[in-house]
């Protein structure tokens, strides 16, 4: 009798241990299912996510720009929000360039190898995403050395993200301004400096099939590259003018310093406006001073005026030239850039 209970108890005991068991495994293959279904949904949720910021964003627009420009110029090329995550490791901290009112810049490194520049926009205006993707399309078709190419966009975040070409030797100011209070830049290299930007400009001007204006032309979005070939960028606030088009009306934007006073004033934005701004980078080039500094005493705290006013008055104009232009430059041609 014994024995039998013996038996009972140990069949009952692997009875509830193999229970035990397929509840074990039973729990088991319901969380991995839940896990999976879970990833599932999560990943169709963020496809939807990307498509519904893809035509937020105009991607449709720009696609059917894409096709209707196909063949006869280079297009804009679209990449994924995975692309570029992959590219400046998912945006992290140590691949940032730069950071302005606009947004930041990223350094990436393509699947291809290729190094860029790309510009995360803090802000998007959804009114203007239209005209957001003709400028895309027009600026990718740019091809000029002094203008930094516009390689294409990605509308899949957010906000969207344009890649630029990557140039590597920082920007005019910092070479013009540098912590030493020493500029590194030779005076022959300005002028050179002085002559590929005025040509970007001009191109932008008149040599596009539309009047592209800049409206933020400083010293900062010049940048070089590691031969010193000026690059003009960041056309986050470039407005595009038919050509029969002389003058726009629009909120002023750009830079104190460096912004032309009449547009300023005015409203009234004009290719001049541009041109009023180079030539605030000139005087940066021939003084070594920032536009605005207010260490400068009342009078000269905004450069280009008091620059213009010493003009006026027949000052000694040298007085204001940084020493290595002095040390330098050809007399006849100091003069000629300052007038």
């Amino acid at each position: 009798m014994g024995a039998i209970v013996v038996f009972v108890q140990r069949a009952v005991m692997a009875m509830g241990r193999k229970m035990e068991k397929g509840i074990g495994l039973a729990l088991l293959f319901l969380i991995i299912g839940s896990s999976w279904l879970f990833l599932c949904l999560r990943k169709r949720k963020l496809i939807k996510l990307k498509e519904n910021f893809f035509q937020q964003n105009g991607g449709l627009l720009l696609k059917q720009q894409i096709s209707s420009h196909e063949g006869s110029v280079e297009s804009a090329k679209i990449f994924t929000a995975k692309e570029l995550e992959l590219a400046t490791k998912i945006f992290d901290e140590s691949r940032i360039l730069g950071q302005g009112g606009y947004g930041t810049v990223y350094k990436g490194t393509l699947s291809n190898n290729c190094v860029v520049a790309i510009k995360k926009s803090k802000i998007v205006d959804q009114s203007q995403i239209e005209q957001f993707i003709n400028e895309v399309v027009i600026l990718t078709q740019i091809n000029h050395r002094n203008v930094v190419k516009l390689l294409g966009c990605c509308l899949e975040t957010e906000v969207p993200l344009l890649v630029y070409e990557y140039v590597s030797n920082g920007t005019l100011f910092q070479h013009i301004h540098s912590k030493d209070g020493m500029s590194s830049i030779p005076w022959e290299s300005r002028l050179r400096i002085a002559a590929e930007a005025a040509s970007a400009l001009s191109c932008l001007h008149s040599a596009a099939s539309i009047l592209i204006i800049h409206r933020d032309i400083k010293s900062t979005n010049i940048l070089l590259d590691e031969n010193y070939i000026a690059k003009v960028s960041d056309f986050e606030a470039s407005r595009l003018l038919p050509l029969d088009q002389t003058q726009f009306t629009t909120r002023v934007q750009g830079t104190l310093g460096y912004l032309d006073p009449e547009y300023f004033y005015t409203s009234q934005l004009t290719e001049k406006s541009d041109v009023y701004s180079f030539g605030v980078v000139l005087v940066e080039l021939l003084t070594g001073e920032k536009p605005l500094s207010i260490e400068r005493s009342q009078e000269q705290r905004n450069l280009a005026t008091y620059f213009i006013l010493a003009m006026e008055e027949n000052d000694d104009m040298s007085l204001l030239f940084e020493p290595r232009v002095i040390n330098e430059g050809k007399p006849e041609q100091v003069f000629a850039v300052a007038v």
